[in-house]
Parts: structure tokens; sequence; C-alpha cells
């Protein structure tokens, strides 16, 4: 190994140059040439092959993105006429909804009026028989009241002492009684 070592300090002392050999002059030229033949080499690889493969690539990622946006536009239209039927649907139910308790309301209220209207009739009738009986009674109690009285009256004149006729009597409380 020693003597490997020694060959190579040897080849390079015999080259005239103990450095790096991107640094001699003598071999710029030719790293030049190799230099303009990759550059060369890697321009036609990427102008022929990698760039229209990734320019393939953008423009159908690009059309995508276009569909996609166009049909993400297409699904909110039919999204907002959903919502627009939706809506409309919901405000007639609610019209319907207030028709029908309206309309229940009225029947309510023209069942309640029928039951209201019989009950005023029968609660008339029988206002009508308790005045009625009212009246029968007020006339008897004050025939009653006329005849107490004159009975009253007559048994008062003859306790007191004095003589008085049925007829007196009468005429007596019946005055009173008027006033």
């Amino acid at each position: 190994m020693a003597t490997e070592a020694h060959d190579a300090a040897a080849g390079a002392a015999a080259h005239g140059s103990a450095g790096m050999p991107q640094l001699d002059i003598s071999t710029w030229a030719n790293q030049i040439f190799w230099l303009l033949v990759a550059l060369v080499v890697i321009y036609f690889v990427l102008s022929r092959v990698a760039l229209p493969r990734i320019g393939a690539v953008l423009a159908e990622r690009s059309g995508t993105i276009t569909n996609d946006l166009a049909a993400a536009e297409e699904l909110k239209q039919k999204a907002v006429e959903a919502e627009k039927i939706y809506n409309d649907a919901l405000t007639r139910a609610r019209a319907d909804a207030a028709k029908i308790v309206a309309q229940a309301k009225a029947e309510i209220q023209a069942d309640l009026d029928r039951a209201t209207a019989k009950a005023d009739a029968e609660i008339a009738a029988k206002v009508a028989e308790s005045e009625g009986r009212i009246g029968d009674i007020r006339a008897g109690a004050l025939d009653s009241v006329t005849e107490v009285a004159r009975d009253t009256a007559y048994e008062l004149v003859a306790a007191l002492g004095g003589k008085a006729d049925a007829s007196s009597v009468t005429e007596a409380v019946s005055a009173r009684l008027k006033g």
C-alpha cells in the first residue's frame, strides 16, 4: 500500500500539478467541450421529452380544475334552484296549514255559536218560565198580603174594642196598599 501511494504521488508530479485536476489549465478545453456537450444533451432531453410531458400534465390538471370548477358552479346553481323550490314548497305548505287552521277555527266557532244560541234559547225559555212563576208568586203574595192585612186589621179593630164591618176594613187595607 505504501508503494501505491508513492506511485500516485510520482504520477502527479509527472503531470506537473499537485492539486485538483479541474484547476489544471491544460485540461480546460476538454472540460469546456464536455460541459457544452452535457448542456446540449440536457437541453434536448428536457425540451423534447421532459418539458412536453410536464406541459401535458399541467394542461391536463388545468383542464381538470376548470371542469371541476364548472361542475361545481353547475351544482351550485342546482342547489340554489333546489333551495328555491324547497322554500316555495315550504311557503305553500305554511299557507295551506294556515288555511286549514282558519277553516278549523271557523268550524269550531260555528259549532260554538250554534251551541251558544241553543243554550241562550234554553236559558231564555227557562227565564221566561221562571219569570212567569215569579209573577204568579208575586200575585199570590200580594193577594196573601192583602188577605193577611185585612184579617190583621179586622182583628186589631176587634181587639181594640171597635166594631168594623168587612167591607170598610177591605177598603182601608186596599187604600193603604195602593199608596
